[in-house]
């Protein structure tokens, strides 16, 4: 299958109501897990994929190593594959649209975060640098998926305080060229389908955080569910288990 068609594929399954679930790979072997328990889609982990490195996650992985990465994950997969793509690395978004096909990556996820200050970027910053990236991939080309960080820099403040900015920033994303917007920690059933509702646009949910499970997340209209960093965890715990029966 061509990156083209991996594009057009990768876009297709945001379906609201029938979410598209990413369980996120790290490495070959685990994307390759997940082609073989049947998902329609590999999403990548930047936290995962950093750490596999030997690097703390929020751009402490040299992006060519990132890509790199994403690289041997698309080489090995059959599939569309999707890259945590984290803050865009300080690249031009012609370059990182570049970067980002050389890698075979049929779409990425983009977030709002500065990792130098660790604050959230301008909104209309953002967008501009939402629409940049857009315009150098091409109304049919990368599936772009505009996080919103709103919840996770505020994880102290209740939810729906943090609704109106959130859905602000998302309409705003999606104007841009975004299909999708993740507003990462969002885990308060009420308000994903305040949010949903409101934004008009496909909808991301992260799995594990408290909140709702697949089906109502399904009831609640999103259209994509991923898994972050979970999955790397777990599997990090259960072979420190291993490792710590072995006799020394």
């Amino acid at each position: 299958m061509e990156l083209d068609e991996r594009r057009s594929l990768l876009r297709s399954l945001h379906v609201r109501g029938n979410p598209l679930v990413l369980p996120n790979a790290w490495d070959a072997a685990s994307a390759l897990a997940v082609v073989e328990a049947g998902f329609a889609a590999v999403a990548t982990s930047s936290s995962a994929v950093a750490e596999s490195l030997g690097y703390e996650d929020g751009e402490g992985a040299p992006a060519a190593e990132m890509f790199a990465a994403a690289a041997r994950i698309a080489r090995v997969i059959d599939i569309p594959l999707t890259v945590d793509a984290e803050a865009g690395y300080g690249m031009a978004a012609d370059e990182f649209v570049d970067a980002l096909s050389a890698a075979g990556a049929a779409g990425c996820n983009f977030e709002d975060t500065d990792h130098a200050t660790g604050s959230i970027t301008d909104a209309a910053t953002q967008t501009a640098r939402l629409a940049a990236i857009r315009a150098a991939a091409g109304d049919g080309g990368l599936v772009l998926n505009a996080r919103v960080d709103v919840f996770l820099r505020n994880r102290s403040t209740p939810q729906a305080e943090l609704l109106d900015e959130g859905v602000e920033r998302a309409r705003a994303y999606l104007g841009a060229g975004a299909d999708c917007v993740y507003p990462i920690f969002l885990s308060d059933d009420e308000v994903i389908g305040r949010f949903v509702e409101s934004v008009g646009g496909p909808v991301n949910i992260l799995a594990g955080t408290g909140a709702p499970d697949r089906d109502r997340l399904a009831e609640l209209g999103v259209a994509r569910i991923s898994y972050g960093a979970g999955l790397h965890h777990r599997v990090m715990s259960h072979f420190a288990d291993l490792l710590a029966a072995i006799p020394r």
